[in-house]
């Protein structure tokens, strides 16, 4: 089967390498230029692993260009397998395929379809969740589903232990995907339009702490939007501040002050007051400023 992958982050490249181990190395790689990397925050440079597997690798920014048109169909692909690629994928890019084309979505469709899905997943409290492998249709992330699986999510879920499930997933399900694609009706299961729901694009700056949310959330909040994504954030003056790690402050004492109020720096970080009168402790976080706030500054104040 000649397979055509389309994407540039990190789960194209466990894709591209679980084609390889199963014996179905793709014929071509469409994926950014370098210099249109920065489009995501986890977006990879996938030019070496295609030059060492001697296929040369397709760049472009647009999918539906004419001229990535061109060299798609001189690949002959039987199928466009497409992973991390956050774009439209127009009817005629799909009828390039013999077989037709396939994506990937981190949900168990029809939930949560859309962007940014991994930080609203755990914003909104969500006990499970599911990798797609569907059929590319004129919709966004409305396609027949081939393969998913559900799986549930622990407390303390962060960005970075989803995204990992969800890399292993890939790595789980495409032998399927690939063995629904050698019979004579591949499997096809519509989404039912009811049970859909979608998530909205999210920015660097939506990752803005407000300190007056509850501790919880707060954590939640910072949990959500890390590593691979730009993380959570706070301002003190000029400085920006990046957290990346923090809990729930037990140190016994109960602090009164304002909320984003550093109320003293206990041992392993800051403890900053929250909404709810209770404190989160930062065990990790990295300031731009040349100093770090001092005891009983006022975070999110520019």
């Amino acid at each position: 089967m000649r397979i055509v992958l389309v994407g540039a982050v990190e789960s194209t490249r466990v894709a591209f390498r679980t084609l390889l181990s199963i014996g179905a190395p793709p014929v071509a790689l469409v994926t950014l230029p370098l210099e249109a990397l920065g489009r995501h925050s986890d977006a990879v440079d996938l030019s070496q692993l295609a030059g060492q597997s001697a296929i040369g690798p397709i760049f472009a920014t647009d999918v539906n260009a004419p001229e990535t048109l061109e060299r798609l169909r001189a690949a002959a692909p039987d199928l466009i397998l497409v992973v991390g690629w956050s774009q439209i994928c127009r009817a005629e890019f799909r009828s390039v395929a013999r077989l037709g084309c396939i994506g990937f979505h981190p949900s168990a469709l029809p939930r949560l379809r859309g962007r940014a899905v991994i930080p609203w997943t755990i914003l909104t409290r969500q006990e499970t969740a599911g990798s797609t492998f569907f059929w590319l249709d004129d919709g966004v992330d409305t396609g027949d589903i081939i393969a998913q699986c559900v799986f549930p999510l622990d407390e303390q879920e962060t960005a970075r232990t989803l995204y990992d499930k969800h890399l292993k997933s890939i790595a789980d399900l495409l032998p399927e995907v690939l063995s629904q694609l050698t019979q004579q009706n591949p499997r096809r299961i519509a989404q039912d339009d009811s049970k859909a729901s979608y998530c909205a694009r999210r920015g660097p700056e939506d990752g803005m702490i407000d300190w007056h949310a509850s501790a919880d959330d707060v954590l939640r909040l910072i949990r959500a939007v890390g590593d691979p994504y730009p993380g959570a954030f706070t301002r003190y003056h000029q400085s920006h501040i990046r957290l990346d790690e923090a809990r729930l402050y037990d140190g016994g004492t109960r602090f009164i002050g304002l909320p984003g109020q550093i109320q003293t720096y206990a041992p392993g970080g800051p403890v900053v007051l929250c909404g709810d009168d209770r404190c989160v402790q930062i065990s990790r976080w990295d300031c731009d400023g040349a100093q770090k706030p001092p005891k009983h500054a006022v975070l999110g104040r520019s």
